[in-house]
């Protein structure tokens, strides 16, 4: 699916996403990313579900966001509560959504200022 980029500025925005790639900002990226609206695209280190760690959420806690927007792949998943616990902790909200919506909802609470962090998994 293609989408529009918007003029919100030089924030990053997804401008499109398919089965086993993103593109933020019309550059595409194929495995798994952190994206916030206003720093740098995170090469996220993981590359399926059942590999996940504490360790990746805390690549995700780094960028201090006020909710977590985590796209769990070609479906809908649950990250057991032990690897989100910093988050949570922190009084940080974390979304689970499939890897489709999570793109949309990103772009949705970036267009309206919230200070999101979309962690993107792009299973191989």
């Amino acid at each position: 699916m293609k989408l529009h980029q918007d003029s919100s500025g030089a924030l990053n925005t997804v401008t499109g996403y398919g089965a086993h790639y993103v593109e933020i900002n019309l550059e595409r990226h194929e495995s798994s990313v952190v994206v916030v609206p206003d720093a740098p695209v995170v090469e996220w280190p993981v590359s399926s579900f059942d590999t996940l760690s504490v360790e990746h959420f805390e690549i995700v806690l780094a960028t201090e966001p006020e909710v977590v927007v985590f796209g769990t792949g070609a479906r809908l998943r649950f990250a057991h509560p032990r690897l989100t616990a910093a988050l949570t902790a922190r009084r940080i909200g974390v979304e689970s959504m499939d890897f489709m919506a999570a793109c949309r909802t990103y772009n949705i609470l970036m267009a309206e200022g919230r200070r999101v962090a979309a962690a993107l998994l792009i299973e191989r």
